[in-house]
């Protein structure tokens, strides 16, 4: 500022600093459209419909084969097989290798009483490993109930093997 605009007394004089400025219009600005929340909201389908399609595709997986199981044959083990009955309430389960003979009464207490004196037979005569095959259709639950049955014996091994059905 210059020493005219200022007063005695140190005082502003606006009148003078007025006949300086000159006021101009400013630029109209014209109106745009945000278009973030589009982004926004493209983006969040994306990823909901990346994440719905990904879940719906892992319904099958494809398991390598096993490099440290550990064979076991019929001859050194107690085998139990499990074996799907559509629409059964239980699955039938034999004392055998395969489906020989009759499966064991459709009754929970029944098949686990008849797990138990068959691996206690099997301890017996020498054989420490019970061997659970279960077709690939049996609910995971089955198996676990009657590997609980089997391993009520004590010293025995679990083994539990997943058959194709062809």
């Amino acid at each position: 500022m210059s020493e005219a605009s200022w007063q005695f007394g140190g005082e502003f004089d606006t009148a003078a600093e007025e006949e300086r400025i000159s006021f101009r219009r400013g630029l109209e600005e014209t109106p745009e459209m945000d278009i973030t929340p589009l982004i926004d909201m493209t983006f969040l389908l994306l990823i909901f419909f990346l994440v719905c399609t990904t879940a719906a595709l892992e319904g099958a997986v494809e398991l390598p084969p096993a490099k440290y199981g550990t064979a076991v044959g019929p001859a050194s083990a107690v085998v139990i097989t499990v074996a799907d009955r559509p629409g059964a309430k239980l699955p039938a389960v034999y004392l055998a290798d395969g489906k020989k003979g009759s499966p064991l009464p459709d009754n929970v207490d029944s098949q686990e009483e008849g797990i138990v004196r068959a691996v206690e037979a099997g301890m017996a005569a020498g054989k420490s490993i019970v061997l659970i095959k279960a077709e690939r259709t049996v609910r995971e639950g089955e198996v676990v109930r009657i590997a609980s049955a089997a391993s009520r014996v004590p010293g025995v091994q679990l083994h539990v093997a997943v058959m194709e059905v062809r």
